[in-house]
């Protein structure tokens, strides 16, 4: 297993291989789904397919939350928000007016994550977040990865921004965190690391529907018009 965000190169060899793969075949984008086949394929893990709490690729004891965003210039993103699943703290926790009291929302949906991490350590020895920026065109990336945390409630502080979203705000006036209550969807606003892997691929030549149709050798046979 690779120390913390330090990746070996076949690892980005194999990651850019897969994305170059993507491309070839016709993807227009790489999904949150791709990014997980991608590196599962690379370090010879296991996608679920239907991923519980954290876990989206699992090797041995270790799991990994799959991120990917977008960004017009992956090389000079500083930050990206990542969302993070849904926080209800109207199911959990019965609070029915998430904007009476924002404090203690903003609390009940970071205990909500928390349980969700205390779920999957109880599971894996190692909890990672592996993000990929990713360019307009797919040709330039950034791929960092943290551990998944716990955060304290306490070091937080709750308001409500233009948008009627809450907000959570560390002792810097750093917005930390973004909760949506139409939805329940929750974001975590992070840093990217300098040290951060940066990688281009070539952009491959697109994958012809004749061709795969020759090399298949296709003709009328293969269809059979039903009445």
């Amino acid at each position: 297993m690779y120390p913390l965000n330090i990746f070996p190169k076949e690892l980005v060899n194999k990651i850019g291989g897969y994305l170059v793969y993507l491309i070839y075949i016709g993807r227009k984008d790489v999904s949150g789904n791709d990014w997980g086949d991608a590196f599962a394929d690379a370090i010879g893990g296991t996608h679920l397919d239907s991923p519980v709490g954290i876990a989206d690729v699992v090797l041995d004891k270790n799991c990994w939350s799959m991120k990917t965003v977008k960004a017009t210039d992956p090389f000079s993103s500083t930050s990206v928000r990542l969302i993070s699943g849904r926080c209800s703290p109207d199911y959990s926790y019965g609070i029915t007016d998430p904007h009476k009291d924002v404090q203690k929302t903003g609390e009940a949906v970071l205990n909500i994550w928390n349980e969700r991490i205390n779920i999957a350590t109880d599971h894996y020895s190692r909890v990672r977040t592996i993000v990929l920026v990713r360019s307009y065109d797919l040709l330039s990336y950034r791929m960092f990865e943290e551990e998944t945390q716990r955060f304290r409630t306490t070091d937080y502080h709750w308001e409500v921004n233009s948008n009627g979203n809450l907000i959570g705000l560390d002792h810097n006036g750093r917005t930390c965190f973004t909760w949506q209550p139409h939805g329940s969807q929750f974001t975590i606003h992070t840093e990217v690391p300098q040290e951060a892997v940066k990688f281009r691929i070539k952009k491959p030549p697109m994958l012809r529907k004749a061709d795969v149709l020759k090399s298949i050798d296709f003709d009328e046979s293969w269809i059979t018009i039903l009445d």
